[in-house]
């Protein structure tokens, strides 16, 4: 295969800005001429609101699209969380790379745990999902929004805002801020989210080149389980205005999905939902997502909930 000069699109965060140096410099190693172009979204503009009342997770990747389709870049690298769960016609996920820690990390000056804060304690999360999980362990606690890159979370928990702030462990790790997680979450007490701590890829489907250029990065283990995981928020017509969590783990061939809906208001309880089936390519994965959200749906239900069908505008669920 010929060496290709390309040019990545990213925000200009600095942990966006490490993803896109990391894959840089993975392809250099295999010989490419390889340059970033960094660029500011509107979802790093728009501070003021929760992302559910203003676009979704869309706002962090539409520049980049845009970057992409009008040639000015080969590739966007995107945290795969961020990533809606339909990409625009003409667009494909043409790589996902190893998972870092998929966790989310409690982080406070003064307090180890959850369960160390005192009743009423202050936590930064614009994450629903992070606030059903959040109220379903610690409904006394006072949940307040946190917008902005994770250099301003941390300031503001700095600034004594909050008493505590919960965000993703992968990237506080991969910005060398580990020091500051005072505790991480299992996963059976604050399951992630779909694709969480895992880096995806965006190209123009057309660019065969580009595409198998990537492949040595791809990592298949990560791209089932996120699969799966991506499968139910699709099918669940998930986006941020909807408190879900999906993880999954994959031992020999079989994938072990648990997935969690919530309530962000606290009213009803949660709806759990684990399966495990044998999973050896992207088309079972998909379909044990479906599997998953499907009980998730009924289980919903049975409790009084109501989510609308996928396709249909959701609300701030």
């Amino acid at each position: 295969m010929s060496n290709l000069t390309i040019t990545i699109a990213t925000r200009e965060s600095r942990l966006a800005l490490w993803q896109a140096e990391h894959v840089k410099a993975l392809l250099e190693q295999r010989g490419h001429q390889v340059s970033l172009l960094g660029m500011t979204t509107k979802g790093d503009q728009i501070l003021d609101r929760s992302l559910s009342k203003v676009g979704g997770k869309g706002l962090f990747v539409k520049e980049l699209e845009v970057a992409l389709e009008e040639g000015r870049a080969d590739l966007a690298v995107h945290s795969l969380k961020d990533v809606p769960m339909e990409l625009p016609e003409g667009f494909v996920l043409a790589c996902v790379m190893e998972r870092e820690d998929p966790r989310d990390a409690f982080v406070s000056n003064h307090y180890a745990t959850l369960a160390s804060l005192p009743q009423g304690a202050v936590v930064g999360t614009s994450s629903l999902r992070r606030m059903a999980l959040l109220r379903a362990r610690r409904p006394d606690l006072k949940i307040e929004p946190l917008r902005g890159n994770l250099d301003t979370r941390l300031r503001k928990l700095d600034d004594g805002l909050y008493d505590a702030i919960v965000l993703a462990a992968a990237g506080l790790k991969r910005l060398g801020l580990g020091e500051r997680i005072r505790n991480t979450f299992a996963p059976d007490v604050m399951l992630p989210a779909a694709g969480q701590g895992a880096l995806g890829i965006e190209v123009r489907a057309e660019r065969r080149e580009v595409i198998d250029a990537l492949a040595p990065l791809a990592h298949q283990t990560t791209w089932l389980a996120v699969s799966a995981e991506r499968a139910v928020s699709r099918a669940m017509g998930g986006s941020c205005s909807m408190p879900l969590a999906a993880f999954a783990t994959l031992h020999a061939d079989t994938l072990t999905l648990d997935a969690a809906w919530g309530d962000p208001e606290g009213v009803l309880e949660l709806v759990c939902v684990r399966i495990s089936a044998p999973v050896t390519d992207l088309a079972s994965a998909t379909a044990l997502g479906e599997r998953v959200a499907a009980d998730l749906r009924a289980g919903i239900a049975a409790k009084g909930g109501s989510i609308l069908a996928p396709g249909e505008p959701q609300g701030n669920t």
